[in-house]
């Protein structure tokens, strides 16, 4: 017996242990699991909702850790009295338990006895709905921040009374703003009271949130109907008219049949095939097939087969229009009372008015975004072709040159800030060096020759291109902005603008302000304004015409330079990026006049404009917009052939 009796407490021994103590059975978060036990235990999301619920709305300090710990997949129950505990597995064979009213560990028991609760992603989800509003109350406010996202994402209408009691409390004057914007769109969507509803929807007339229109198109969510009589009631959105934009003929009379109020209409070749398959004795219906020649005999044809009962019955055009005039077509709403209905659709029409003013200002902001880079980049050839007359078709090259610069010194200068402070003069620099350059060893050469200019400029970009080619390479090339210019100036859903581009406008107001400077208040300007009136009276009195063409040459590459810099900061820097602006160039420089500065900046404003004036119109054919916009352009220099602004002087006659 004693070998007996030592295998039995052998095989007591390796049990695992009892629980230390008891579980607390009669805790009110105990309690309310069993009143839900047969749900929970079942898990399905179709059933699991009203658990969920009772748990979150149930006040007790102990809900927000079973949600947790149910979510995280760490809640068993035990498969012999039924109770809820929180577990963790030690090994194969041992079964850590915890109470879940207070989280004290009860013991270790064998996994058996208890089975795993294991939420699948939908039932997580409504965990994580129900854990929001103990969210909402964290003392973190990335806590509260996270609580509102996960709202927005997937709202209910228990989420309505937890953002009412966490508002008032609210330390953070953002987050609070936050929290009662949302309970007002919830209060929309999930409100009992219509005068409530009302009162959240108007105070968002003149928010244009895209949230805010999701909430409230379903509002006004109709179905359409036709009656004998206008109806009275308060839930007829709209009456509509058959033939108009939002309802078609066919559409009327489609429903028309659906009710029963006419007879459906079959097309000329199904009524061709009946009215063949009833010939008899060479007529259809008492019509001679001879006579079968006009739809109105056909139709009277039809009519008797009809009559007869040898085919269905249709309508015909004059039933059709009699039957449209006798009915009343309307949308009745469904998607709320009518009250609400009727209260979002003055909501949105005020809305959609905003949003029109507001795309209206966005395009005007984009134009003009887009004139201030022309103009920056029209500039230089304001002045070379402007002031010299001088057609050069490298302008676009010497932009392209300023880029790389600004790319060059940012390998060189790691701080970006720092790098495009250098960027700007040393591209002025390098842009007016390689312009006196050209200026000296090719253009001097071929003056008052415009079509030499054109094909030895027009050679020298295509050399700049392939140098650049062979130094950089194809491919595109960064140039990094400051972190002060990342990001845009966002003054409502519709409306931003990047800080990139109100930089290149800052710079081209900078770049006019310095232009007026020098040609009003130096003597440069002076005589450079006087070269450009008369060249030989200029020289009569002492000033150096080909002194004055090479600075003025030189200038103008310069400033294609530092445009360079500033265009490159947001378009790609390639060898080819020149080609993008030589042809608005030169188009904002006809278009304003040639040779003054108040005639570019115009020309550019209304290229600028146009072109997005007609990308708008034209939004997925970007190259059509480019086109129709040189057509206008050429057309437009047919009937103001010297510009907006006209010059009087060299550059008039040239």
């Amino acid at each position: 017996m004693k070998p007996n009796f030592l295998r039995a407490l052998i095989w007591v021994l390796c049990l695992p242990a009892a629980p230390a103590w008891a579980q607390d059975a009669d805790a009110p978060i105990q309690q309310l699991l069993q009143e839900h036990a047969k749900v929970i235990a079942k898990s399905s999301r179709k059933t699991i909702g009203p658990a969920i619920d009772a748990l979150a709305a149930s006040g007790l300090p102990e809900a927000k850790t079973v949600l947790e710990r149910w979510q995280a997949k760490d809640m068993w129950y035990g498969k012999e009295d039924g109770l809820f505990v929180f577990a963790e597995k030690v090994d194969r064979k041992t079964l850590r338990i915890f109470d879940v009213s207070d989280g004290s560990e009860i013991g270790t028991v064998d996994p058996k006895t208890h089975k795993q609760l294991k939420p699948n992603s939908g039932i997580r989800g409504l965990i994580g709905a129900a854990l929001v509003q103990f969210q909402l109350n964290d003392p973190d406010p990335a806590a509260r921040l996270t609580a509102l996202d996960a709202i927005e994402r997937d709202a209910n209408a228990s989420h309505l009374t937890a953002l009412r009691g966490a508002i008032e409390n609210e330390p953070d004057d953002r987050i609070r703003a936050r929290k009662m914007r949302l309970e007002r769109l919830l209060t929309i969507r999930f409100g009992t009271d219509d005068a409530e509803r009302i009162a959240a929807i108007d105070s968002f007339e003149s928010d244009l949130g895209v949230d805010v229109r999701a909430t409230l198109n379903p509002l006004i969510e109709s179905r359409l109907e036709v009656a004998k009589e206008a109806p009275a009631g308060y839930d007829v959105l709209r009456v509509l008219q058959p033939g108009s934009e939002d309802l078609t003929r066919a559409a009327a009379h489609a429903l028309l049949v659906e009710s029963g109020f006419s007879a459906p209409v079959i097309t000329r070749d199904d009524k061709r095939a009946a009215l063949i398959a009833n010939i008899r004795n060479g007529s259809v219906g008492g019509v001679q097939v001879a006579d079968l020649n006009t739809d109105a005999a056909r139709d009277l044809a039809y009519a008797e087969l009809a009559r007869a009962g040898a085919v269905d019955a249709v309508a015909t055009a004059a039933d059709i229009d009699a039957a449209l005039a006798a009915h009343v077509f309307f949308e009745r709403v469904v998607g709320a009372p009518p009250l609400v209905a009727h209260a979002a659709l003055e909501a949105l029409e005020a809305i959609e008015t905003r949003v029109a003013m507001a795309r209206t200002a966005d395009l005007l902001l984009d134009g003009m975004s887009l004139a201030s880079i022309y103009f920056l980049a029209a500039i230089g050839l304001a002045i070379t072709f402007g002031v010299m007359g001088v057609i050069n078709m490298a302008h676009g090259e010497f932009i392209m040159m300023g880029a790389y610069t600004g790319y060059v010194v940012q390998l060189l200068i790691p701080d970006y800030t720092v790098s495009i402070l250098v960027a700007l003069p040393l591209a002025f620099a390098v842009t007016f060096g390689a312009g006196v350059a050209m200026e000296r060893l090719v253009i001097r050469w071929l003056y008052h020759r415009p079509l030499e200019t054109l094909l030895a400029t027009f050679g020298i970009s295509i050399a700049l291109q392939q140098i650049a080619k062979n130094i950089f390479g194809t491919q595109a090339r960064p140039l990094t902005s400051p972190d002060w210019l990342d990001g845009s100036l966002i003054v409502n859903d519709i409306v931003s603008i990047s800080y990139i581009r109100i930089a290149i406008f800052i710079l081209a107001l900078l770049f006019l302000a310095l232009f007026l400077f020098l040609m009003n208040r130096t003597r440069l300007g002076l005589e450079v304004r006087a070269v450009t009136q008369n060249p030989r009276m200029a020289g009569s009195v002492g000033i150096n015409p080909d002194r004055i063409n090479m600075l003025t040459f030189g200038l103008g590459s310069g400033i294609a330079g530092i445009a360079g810099v500033a265009i490159g900061l947001y378009a790609k820097v390639t060898s080819e990026m020149g080609q993008d602006y030589i042809v608005q160039s030169f188009m904002t420089v006809v278009v304003g006049g040639v040779g003054n500065i108040w005639g570019t900046l115009v020309g550019a404003t209304m290229v600028g404009f146009l072109q997005k004036g007609i990308e708008w119109m034209n939004p997925s054919n970007t190259l059509a917009a480019q086109t129709y916009m040189i057509l206008f352009i050429i057309l437009f220099i047919q009937f103001r052939p010297r510009g907006i602004i006209a010059l009087k002087g060299r550059a008039a006659e040239a």
